[in-house]
């Protein structure tokens, strides 16, 4: 992590921006060292802005995962797309990730246009972030490299593999070195997240739903945890907590895409989401899945505020 001794300690805020599936998130749980933003290989995974906090003797760096970047073709995008405008306002420096095993496309251009203009009015640092290293060659990495310092005027480019773990220390370091100084850290040691634990459950079914399924179902899942209570009657050295979870789809093809033949994909996502949500809480669950249509929910206003956008 940054050594600043010179300065003194320093704490702040970071962003990562990116188009979508650049790999913002599992940089996010790298640089964390634990699970604490979902991954998945279908774009527009996440939809939350989930803090990451990576904490050293120096500084602490608050890390806000966005959703990617794109142009929007639902309200529900439009949406995702104001809550990273309003991020990139509030934080002390950006990290853009840019994958290099995808050529850079129309969709980076129009993301380091918006971040000149943040650059020039509010004066944010910006870190080019070379993601997915570890899926090319080194001729392949420098031809990477350069595209990227020739997209835009970075403050630095540090290539890294969230995944083989080559160089996010070095991430870490430069993300941190654009912190401002603070008198201590902002979140106490040993805190990962600050995001509510309930938000984290939903996270993770939606997370197992989202494996294996075709490419029309992610942008079509919503996940709402309605309650989450302890098992009565149960000793205190054997609890058990009861999770009862809400699974939205738009349409009821989807539904059935979820529930698979006799149940078996519901119970398959069942079994995974729980596990990881026994990792998470550290305790056993009763997670009770019920797959529900709400019609077009992306595109109606009503339908968006009543699934937490």
């Amino acid at each position: 992590m940054s050594e600043r001794t010179d300065k003194g300690y320093a704490a702040g805020f970071a962003c990562l921006v990116g188009r979508p599936n650049a790999g913002k998130s599992t940089l996010t749980n790298a640089l964390v060292g634990q699970k604490v933003a979902i991954t998945s290989s279908k774009p527009q995974t996440t939809r939350h802005t989930i803090r990451g906090i990576v904490s050293s003797p120096t500084s602490q760096l608050v890390l806000v995962d966005t959703p990617g970047l794109h142009k929007p073709r639902t309200l529900l995008g439009e949406r995702l797309n104001d809550v990273v405008r309003e991020t990139l306002l509030e934080v002390d420096v950006i990290g853009f990730c840019l994958p290099a095993d995808q050529r850079i496309g129309p969709g980076d251009a129009f993301i380091a246009n918006e971040l000149k203009e943040i650059q020039r009015a509010k004066r944010r640092p910006v870190v080019a972030i070379a993601t997915k290293t570890d899926r090319v060659d080194k001729g392949r990495l420098a031809e990477h490299l350069i595209a990227i310092d020739q997209l835009g005027e970075w403050d630095e480019i540090v290539p890294c593999s969230a995944v083989s773990g080559e160089q996010v220390e070095d991430v870490a370091r430069v993300l941190s070195s654009h912190l401002p100084p603070s008198p201590g850290p902002l979140y106490p040691e040993g805190v990962l997240t600050d995001e509510p634990e309930a938000v984290m459950v939903a996270e993770l079914v939606r997370e197992a739903a989202l494996e294996g399924v075709r490419d029309e179902l992610p942008h079509s899942l919503a996940v709402v945890v309605e309650e989450m209570v302890p098992r009565e009657g149960r000793s205190e050295a054997n609890p058990l907590l009861d999770v009862r979870v809400n699974v939205f789809v738009e349409r009821s093809s989807q539904k059935a895409i979820i529930i698979g033949k006799g149940g078996s994909r519901l119970r398959e996502v069942g079994s995974n989401a729980r596990h990881a949500i026994e990792a998470l809480l550290g305790q056993k669950v009763f997670l009770d899945l019920h797959v529900k249509v709400a019609k077009d929910w992306q595109r109606d206003p009503k339908q968006l505020q009543r699934l937490g956008f």
